[in-house]
């Protein structure tokens, strides 16, 4: 199994708590991605400035792929594999803001992701999730 997916599913039944990023005690999709970079790299790359849940959308600006792209390898969304870093566009002309890590593949793909009322989860990629990924990193080798 992927180090990232094992560190994942350890975050499994934490909270959803926006802009947070504690195993256990809360966090956001983001705040999960953060959370995993730290267990599995250590200290984060960059800052994080505060955002808010529409974070983006007046600019459309892409700031959730533009840091992915500085700090994650780019993958062709074809190639999928545990532990890949998901990127999703929620709505057909909004920017890219949700995020997830591919935790199976195959027949029966799933990924584990914060979401907003349910907390951490793990849930299958169905074609209605599936259709939204629009850009798929690795994790860097550890440095």
């Amino acid at each position: 199994m992927s180090a990232v997916v094992a560190a994942a599913r350890g975050w499994i039944g934490t909270p959803y708590v926006h802009q947070a990023s504690c195993r256990d005690a809360g966090c956001d999709c983001l705040g999960l991605l953060r959370g995993l970079w730290r267990e599995v790299h250590g200290a984060e790359p960059e800052p994080v400035p505060a955002y808010t849940a529409d974070w983006s959308e007046p600019s459309g600006e892409e700031r959730l792929w533009a840091a992915a792209t500085r700090h994650l390898l780019g993958k062709p969304i074809g190639n999928a594999a545990p532990g890949d870093v998901l990127l999703f566009r929620m709505r057909d002309g909004g920017v890219a803001k949700h995020v997830g890590v591919q935790a199976e593949v195959g027949s029966a793909p799933t990924f584990i992701h914060a979401y907003s009322g349910r907390g951490v989860v793990e849930s299958a990629l169905t074609p209605p999730w599936a259709r939204r990924v629009v850009a798929r990193f690795a994790f860097p080798e550890r440095m």
